[in-house]
């Protein structure tokens, strides 16, 4: 009886419902054309980002002879450096300027904050190491690299290797690296060769990478480590406001820099052939000096692609100095990995090229002449929204480089702190870790 009553109920004010929109009380067309109006236009559905706290950064005091020191190599103060103290970076060319994100990484976290960004940094510095997220080591070791021992033979070498040595014996000094195994500790490492005498001994903790060309993998890898950007070394085109920009840019393809290069960067001599004999295409052997720099920065921006093979490893300083010139980066490397990518879709903004399909002579200078004049203005106009996450500054600015970097940091914080409390527990040998 109650059934028969409940469906009688609903068969009446579902024949109300009807006889409303018929007589037009109820428009149902409007609310569905609103929800639909109110979808983005690419057809994707994007969440609202939410307002996460700022990764919690313990930083190790330091003697400046691990950092700041280097920049000035005439003080002897060895006082850990302050936000008050922090000396500007100096080396505005070359290896020393691409491979500086550990300088920015370090100031970012001295910089005590006044202004509006506050509350957009990704990271904080805290003086609690209990409550600590991560610990950041803030050593230099690029920098070390480039000025001890660049030329790997160098009596000067052994400086490098001293500083390795100490900051080792630092951190195994330290409660909360032994608490980890340095699991939650950051280490820059950006150039390729820095920390290359004991990086095996740092082999847990979260690196900060341009690539993973010369690490092996027991070292560095993509789930506990971090790529970060080289900082590019051309200006950034701030006034790119042409009406035109596809015509005004007369070069297709543009390439300065270094032809020989070991490895995978060989490539570079071949695509020299290859290319050579095309008259919309610049391909020029030239070195990083102040002027080749310049002459590059004026060669990007007056081109519609960039060419960006690898160097002497997958990556090279070359991408992003094409980013913040927006010209349409052509990546020929196969085994590039690049920043940010969980946020970011490279594909929208640049075009690959395997080095087998680029090695085919026409090939890549054919597939770029019939590339749509539309699709290649989409491109430059994602690259000029997305060139602002390649740039770095003190104080810090809101999704630049090194906030970018920090968030990157924050994703890798369950694992660490997954392995640290299984590591915590265990009572016999980690059974992940056997072969099977």
């Amino acid at each position: 009886m109650v059934g028969k009553t409940v469906l009688s109920i609903a068969f009446i004010f579902v024949l109300l419902i009807s006889f409303s929109i018929y007589i037009g009380n109820i428009d149902v067309r409007s609310h569905f054309f609103t929800l639909l109006q109110s979808l983005p236009t690419n057809g994707t559905i994007t969440c609202p980002k939410v307002n996460e706290p700022p990764l919690k950064v313990y930083v190790y005091d330091l003697p400046r002879r691990f950092n700041v020191g280097m920049l000035n190599r005439r003080s002897t103060d060895e006082t850990p450096v302050t936000a008050r103290t922090l000396p500007p970076w100096t080396l505005n060319s070359g290896l020393g300027k691409q491979h500086s994100v550990e300088y920015w990484m370090m100031a970012s976290l001295l910089y005590e904050g006044r202004g509006e960004e506050d509350d957009d940094r990704e990271a904080v510095r805290v003086s609690d190491p209990n409550s600590a997220d991560v610990f950041f080591v803030p050593f230099f070791s690029s920098l070390s690299f480039n000025i001890h021992g660049h030329t790997m033979t160098d009596p000067d070498t052994e400086f490098d290797r001293k500083l390795q040595v100490d900051i080792l014996e630092f951190l195994q000094k330290s409660n909360y690296w032994w608490r980890s195994a340095g699991r939650d500790h950051v280490i820059p490492m950006h150039h390729p060769n820095a920390f290359r005498f004991l990086r095996e001994q740092v082999n847990q903790s979260i690196l900060i990478v341009a690539d993973f060309g010369r690490y092996p993998k027991t070292l560095a890898n993509l789930s506990k480590d971090v790529v970060a950007p080289y900082v590019h070394v051309v200006d950034s085109f701030t006034n790119d406001n042409t009406t035109d920009p596809y015509e005004s840019r007369s070069t297709l393809l543009y390439f300065r820099g270094r032809t020989v290069r070991k490895a995978e960067g060989k490539v570079r001599a071949k695509l020299a052939k290859i290319l050579a004999g095309n008259e919309d295409v610049h391909y020029e052997r030239s070195y990083a000096s102040g002027d080749n720099i310049k002459a590059s920065s004026e060669g990007m921006r007056l081109s519609k692609f960039c060419l960006d093979p690898a160097g002497d490893t997958p990556s090279s300083c070359r991408l992003f100095d094409a980013i913040v010139s927006h010209c349409v980066p052509v990546i020929v490397s196969d085994r590039i990995e690049l920043p940010y990518e969980d946020e970011i879709d490279y594909t929208q903004f640049s075009v690959f090229f395997s080095f087998k399909e680029a090695l085919v002579p026409g090939y890549m200078v054919t597939q770029l002449r019939q590339f749509p004049k539309e699709k290649w203005l989409e491109m430059w106009r994602r690259l000029k929204v997305v060139t602002h996450h390649f740039e770095f500054q003190y104080p810090p600015k809101k999704e630049d480089g090194v906030n970018m970097i920090w968030r990157q940091v924050k994703h890798k914080v369950p694992a660490v702190k997954l392995a640290v409390h299984r590591s915590q527990r265990l009572k016999v040998p980690d059974w992940w870790r056997r072969r099977r």
